[in-house]
């Protein structure tokens, strides 16, 4: 969706940007949309799997421990898989050493990313 913004150029270099009629427009991009999940995560489980609701979130089990970040990528690399997304669109906002974490993901939106959560290809 284009984004447009108004700006005056100064007449002169170095001249204050006067008011005056004929202002330039910038037309570009908005930003991709994005939205943050909600995770509880169980390591050490026997299987990789987004199990589902959890209150507010979703509920992730994986098998890596939650020592050196392990666990933290391999729940990136589960929830990049599930949502069909670049691993690099995938980032760890909150909760790296904790259970409940937070993640937001870039290029989707929350209603997007909802169904692909809920109903896997």
């Amino acid at each position: 969706t284009p984004c447009v913004l108004a700006r005056n150029r100064p007449s002169h270099p170095g001249d204050e940007a006067p008011l005056r009629k004929g202002l330039q427009t910038y037309t570009g991009l908005m930003a991709a949309p994005s939205t943050r999940l909600r995770l509880r995560v169980s390591p050490r489980a026997r299987s990789n799997a987004i199990v589902g609701r959890h209150g507010e979130g979703w509920k992730v089990r994986v098998t890596a421990a939650p020592e050196g970040g392990r666990a933290n990528e391999a729940v990136l690399t589960l929830l990049a898989e599930r949502l069909d997304l670049p691993g690099k669109s995938l980032t760890l906002v909150s909760g790296p050493s904790s259970r409940d974490k937070i993640v937001e993901l870039a290029g989707i939106d929350a209603a997007e990313a909802e169904r692909r959560l809920a109903h896997p290809r």
